[in-house]
C-alpha cells in the first residue's frame, strides 16, 4: 500500500524539491553508465563469469600491486649499480609483470569483446601494455622507453585518481581560456619591455622573445629580484613599477585563476559522482534518482496520508453508528 500510495503521488505535494525530473534521472544514469568501462553485460555464461573474476576485487587488487612492483623494478633498472648487480633478475620480474597484464588484457577483451575499445581506460589500458610489447629495436628503442607509462595504470584502478584526471581534462575549457589572456598579458608586457630596456640590458630585453623567456622567469619569482630587477632598476629607476605590477598580474592573480578553475571542475565532479551514487541507491529501494533518505521521507509522507485518510472515514461512519 505504501509503494502504492508513493508511486500516485501522495507524497510529492510535499516531497517535490526532493523528486528528480526524468531528465536528471537519465543524465545521471548516462553519467553512471560512462563511468562503468569494465562492466560486464549479465549474464551466465564463460564470457560473463570471466568478466565478474578480472573485474573483482581480489584481481583488481593483485594488479594495482603487480603495477606497483613493476614500478619499482623500472625505476631500480635506471641504477648502473643495481643493473648490474641484479639487472638480470629484475629484468625477469618486469616480464613476469607484463606477462600478467597481457593476460589480464585478454582477459578483459574476451569478456567484453569490441565494446571493450568503448571505454577510454580500456583503451589507455590496451596501448600501454601494447606498447611494452614492442619489439626491442632500434627504431623503436623511443617506445620501448614508454613503458614505464605502465605505472600510469594506476589511474585506471584507483577511483580517486581517475576523479582528479576527469575533473582536470574537464577544465581544460577554462584553462585554455585563462591561458589566452596569460598570453596576451605576456605579449603586451614583452612588447614594452622590449621597447625600454632592450638597448641597455640586450641579454634579456633585446627582443621580444627574449623578453618573454626572462619575463617568465620574473613570474616564477626565481632570482627576478637580484638578478634581473634590481640591476634594471639601477639604470631606470622607476623600473620597479612595470616589474611590480606583471608579478602581480601574473603570479598573483592568472595564476590562482588557473586553481579556481581546476578546484571548481574537481568540485563539480564530486558533485556528479554523488548524484551517480544516489541514483543507484534509488534504483535499488525502486525510486531511481533519489536517496534513501528521500525515499524514506516519500513513505512516511504516504504513511501521514493513509493515516489521514483512515481518520476521515472514521469521521464519517462515526455519525451512522
Amino acid at each position: 500500500m505504501v509503494d502504492h500510495q508513493a508511486k500516485s503521488g501522495h507524497g510529492g505535494r510535499a516531497g517535490d524539491g526532493i523528486i528528480m525530473t526524468h531528465g536528471e534521472v537519465g543524465n545521471v544514469s548516462a553519467a553512471s553508465s560512462g563511468d562503468e568501462d569494465s562492466q560486464v553485460v549479465g549474464g551466465s555464461g564463460l564470457r560473463y563469469r570471466v568478466g565478474q573474476f578480472v573485474d573483482g576485487p581480489k584481481v583488481q587488487t593483485i594488479i594495482i600491486g603487480v603495477i606497483v612492483v613493476n614500478a619499482l623494478i623500472l625505476g631500480l633498472l635506471t641504477s648502473k649499480t643495481v643493473d648490474g648487480v641484479m639487472g638480470d633478475f629484475l629484468r625477469t620480474l618486469d616480464t613476469v609483470c607484463l606477462a600478467i597484464f597481457t593476460v589480464e588484457i585478454a582477459l578483459r577483451l574476451y569478456a567484453q569483446g569490441f565494446r571493450f575499445f568503448k571505454g577510454a581506460w580500456n583503451v589507455f589500458d590496451f596501448f600501454v601494455v601494447a606498447v611494452s610489447l614492442l619489439p626491442a629495436s632500434p627504431g623503436l628503442s623511443v617506445l620501448r622507453a614508454l613503458r614505464v607509462l605502465r605505472v600510469l595504470r594506476l589511474v585506471t584502478r584507483l577511483q580517486s585518481l581517475r576523479m582528479v584526471v576527469r575533473s582536470l581534462l574537464s577544465a581544460l575549457p577554462g584553462v585554455g581560456t585563462i591561458f589566452c589572456l596569460l598570453a596576451l598579458v605576456y605579449y603586451v608586457a614583452g612588447v614594452i619591455a622590449t621597447n625600454l630596456f632592450g638597448e641597455v640590458f640586450p641579454e634579456w630585453f633585446g627582443t621580444l622573445g627574449l623578453s618573454v623567456y626572462t619575463l617568465f622567469q620574473v613570474m616564477t619569482l626565481e632570482s627576478w629580484s637580484m638578478g634581473i630587477s634590481r640591476p634594471v632598476m639601477a639604470e631606470f629607476p622607476y623600473a620597479w613599477i612595470f616589474f611590480m605590477g606583471f608579478i602581480l598580474a601574473t603570479t598573483f592573480t592568472v595564476l590562482n585563476l588557473f586553481i579556481a578553475v581546476i578546484v571548481n571542475a574537481m568540485s563539480e565532479q564530486h558533485e556528479q559522482e554523488l548524484a551517480v551514487e544516489q541514483a543507484e541507491e534509488g534504483a535499488k529501494l525502486g525510486h531511481p534518482g533519489m536517496t534513501e533518505g528521500q525515499v524514506l521521507l516519500l513513505e512516511i509522507q504516504a504513511l501521514r496520508s493513509e493515516l489521514r485518510d483512515l481518520r476521515d472515514a472514521n469521521g464519517t461512519r462515526q455519525p451512522a453508528e
